[in-house]
């Protein structure tokens, strides 16, 4: 070994002349020979880190690592699907009679009750046009009383062949006419009646109110200007799209009026909320291959507000026999996913694998792992490649599935 360093440093003299131009060439045979006379000495030194080396590494034990069996279960498979919030009831709060304004009964973005007052227009016209139908009215009263007594005498002349028939049939006529007018004038009444109602403007519906879109002294005119909108609160809606397949899928469940799924929100790792599918459209869309079903969910707690992002969750009927993995053990290189196993000999053996969907905090592996397998859920950072020794030591999974169906944990 002497011999090959001495040719490999006289070779690295030879090279360092080389890039020291201009120097004379004592210089360079000098520094060669002191390389040279060096060679012992740093022969000696590299062979004793050689050794200190292979002490530590023959002295150092296999790291310690969690181990833990794959979870072998049966579980309902579930799919997620994007959704939107929606009122049951929306109503667009507009005047039935037209008027200014008066006063503004309800605090914007408030609930409100069926019947509560929101608005009430200026009635005093209405007011004074209903004094004005019921006076017609009293004297439609009075010519229908003076067309019945003229009519009653007129029946006992005419057999007494005290009046003529063209009389007799004169009286009958104003009779007639004079009950028309009643009828009239009872109308008017009413119609008057009912716009001076419509001056208070109430919620039709219960729910949240928005804010008011005409404000005190504006004229509004009836059937046109919007005044505020209500919203119902207390159950919504989530419209979501299907596609195809699922739809196949979970064809014979949407039949089902009681069909359970369970809704998310945007900011919710979840599914808290517990829904029932009320509509199903009669048809998919050829354009993107999904339909459209309606959800209908509670809301005590006024968290789902229309329009609001959903996630629909969807369980399958019938279970399907699983492998569970501990997320912990899932690791990526680049665009495939692996996790490490015991093999023989306690060595630890890389396992690419397909997964699927988060279940009960446990990852579903579709591929890759056998329900034999041991899995490294802990101390994966210590292991650096395929077919490194190892000192396995059991432990139990973090995330332990739940649920009516039962689960086995594989030693």
């Amino acid at each position: 070994m002497t011999r090959s360093w001495f040719f490999f440093l006289s070779g690295l003299a030879h090279k360092l002349s080389t890039l020291i131009p201009g120097k004379p060439l004592t210089m360079h045979i000098s520094f060669s020979r002191m390389l040279m006379a060096g060679t012992p000495f740093v022969c000696a030194f590299l062979l004793a880190g050689c050794e200190r080396a292979g002490g530590t590494e023959a002295a150092s034990s296999p790291p310690a690592v969690g181990v833990t069996g794959v979870v072998t279960r049966s579980v309902r498979l579930p799919d997620e699907f994007n959704g939107r919030v929606e009122a049951i009831d929306t109503v667009e709060i507009r005047p039935r009679v037209s008027g200014y304004i008066d006063r503004i009964a309800f605090t914007e973005g408030a609930e409100v009750k069926a019947g509560d007052p929101l608005f009430t227009i200026d009635p005093r016209p209405y007011r004074d046009a209903l004094k004005s139908a019921q006076a017609r009215l009293e004297g439609a009263r009075a010519a229908a009383r003076l067309a019945q007594s003229r009519y009653t005498r007129a029946q006992s002349l005419i057999g007494a062949r005290a009046i003529s028939r063209e009389e007799f049939d004169a009286n009958q006529t104003s009779l007639d006419q004079s009950a028309a007018d009643l009828h009239a004038a009872e109308a008017a009444v009413a119609t008057a009646s009912l716009n001076l109602d419509f001056t208070d403007v109430r919620a039709p519906v219960a729910g949240r109110a928005g804010r008011a879109m005409l404000t005190r002294g504006n004229l509004a005119e009836a059937d046109r200007s919007l005044l505020t909108t209500v919203v119902s609160q207390e159950t919504m809606y989530v419209y979501f799209d299907c596609d195809e397949q699922s739809y196949l899928r979970y064809g014979a469940q949407k039949k089902n009026a009681d069909t359970v799924l369970h809704v998310a929100l945007a900011n919710e790792d979840d599914f808290p909320r517990e829904g029932k599918v009320d509509f199903l459209d009669n048809k998919l869309d050829a354009t993107t291959g999904t339909i459209r079903a309606r959800a209908v969910v509670p809301n005590p707690d006024r968290k789902l507000v229309p329009g609001l992002f959903a996630r629909v969750r969807f369980e399958s009927g019938a279970p399907v026999e699983s492998i569970l993995i501990d997320e912990k053990a899932v690791l990526t290189d680049q665009d495939r996913r692996y996790v490490y196993v015991i093999g023989d000999g306690d060595k630890a053996i890389r396992k690419d694998i397909v997964t699927g969907r988060d279940v009960d905090g446990m990852r579903i592996v579709q591929s890759g792992l056998s329900a034999n397998d041991r899995v490294i859920v802990s101390g994966v950072q210590k292991v650096y490649f395929s077919g490194m020794p190892v000192k396995p030591e059991s432990t139990t999974p973090t995330s332990t599935p739940v649920g009516a169906l039962a689960a086995t944990v594989n030693p």
